[in-house]
């Protein structure tokens, strides 16, 4: 439905250019019947003249305006047109074409050459780049965009000091749409992309593979060596039977170098339910389909605060699309949650209105 409707632009638009050009028939017939005036009305054939050439200057300077509307229009159906948008040179074109023109104009209705009237205008130099100061400044950003690609058409940008979230939906020379989440449009001025900073998440979706990157806050009173009889019951996880195995060799072996100091119990060493399940929660992530294998795959503590100890998930899944990956983070936190207490381990919690109805009893 789009190309439907961008190909009826587009035709829409060179039939606009043909008509105008059509336009030129009757203004020069009208100059050709000027001639019949005679000598009694030379001041009325001048300006017939004048204002004829004026009103061609300004029909041709319309019907390239619609040309090069059609000519953003074809490329706008290109591939590249797609994530590459022209339409900020074209508009570049117009201003150029329209004081190209008016400049023919003013000359044709002053009878000076144009070149006279060029000279003339260098005075006024300083007037002009006060007035055209945000084109130039936005043609100069829209040329850096377009050269270093910084922002292409469908790109997702966050922009948080101008409110803007979501897909860039068009690209011109002094503003960029931008298509919140919320389905609000921002109009962001060109030349802040090149000022503000601006994150662009476009990488993410080339790669393939979005970030997951949160935390289990765990209540730090449940971290505890593992006993003989729980270290057994673990032996039930397939997911830890290789892990179980090759720790007991690498701790038999150590054990065994501490000689008669190993008979105590503080000397030697021994797992822990917080190791024993990060390593659970690491095997989980490699056999989840949901994630990322070519990507970065880690299970790690930062440091401890106030609100236990955060056990970081690193890693990717292997799809950008927003509620897929909702979904698949959600699948991996619901799972943790609800296994961490074959562990021993519990998730630290303020305490609610609940507790403390149920210490009052």
């Amino acid at each position: 439905m789009g190309l439907l409707m961008k190909g009826r632009e587009r035709e829409e638009n060179i039939h606009r250019a043909v008509s105008r050009l059509a336009n030129v028939v009757p203004v020069l017939i009208i100059m050709a019947g000027a001639e019949w005036l005679g000598s009694k009305h030379v001041l009325l054939q001048v300006w017939v003249y004048k204002i004829g050439g004026a009103c061609i200057v300004f029909t041709v300077a319309m019907a390239l305006s619609a040309l090069l509307d059609a000519l953003n229009g074809i490329y706008s159906r290109r591939p590249e047109g797609k994530t590459k948008s022209i339409k900020g040179y074209i508009q570049i074109g117009k201003i150029l074409l329209f004081i190209v023109a008016a400049v023919l104009m003013i000359s044709s209705l002053a009878g000076s050459s144009p070149l006279a009237l060029i000279t003339g205008l260098g005075a006024m130099a300083a007037v002009l780049m006060l007035i055209f100061q945000d084109t130039i400044l936005s043609f100069v950003a829209s040329v850096q965009l377009s050269s270093n690609d910084i922002v292409r058409v469908g790109d997702w940008i966050e922009m948080p000091n101008l409110n803007a979230d979501g897909d860039v939906i068009d690209i011109a020379l002094h503003t960029i749409k931008v298509q919140n989440w919320d389905k609000t449009i921002t109009t962001v001025p060109t030349r802040r992309l090149i000022t503000d900073p601006v994150k662009n998440w476009r990488g993410m979706r080339e790669t393939g593979g979005r970030r997951i990157k949160r935390s289990l806050f765990l209540d730090q009173n449940s971290i505890a060596f593992i006993k003989e009889g729980e270290l057994e019951r673990l032996q039930r996880f397939a997911l830890l039977k290789e892990y179980l195995r090759t720790k007991a060799d690498e701790l038999r072996e150590w054990n065994a170098r501490l000689g008669d100091a190993g008979c105590e119990v503080v000397n030697r060493r021994r797992m822990t339910n917080l190791g024993t399940f990060r390593a659970y929660v690491l095997q989980y992530l490699k056999v989840h389909p949901g994630v990322h294998q070519g990507m970065t795959v880690m299970v790690r503590q930062t440091s401890p605060t106030s609100e236990g100890l955060p056990l970081e998930v690193y890693c990717f899944t292997n799809s950008t699309a927003w509620a897929v990956y909702e979904g698949i983070q959600s699948d991996i936190f619901d799972h943790l949650y609800s296994i961490l207490p074959e562990f021993g381990l519990r998730v630290f919690q303020r305490p609610g209105g609940g507790d403390l109805r149920f210490l009052e009893r």
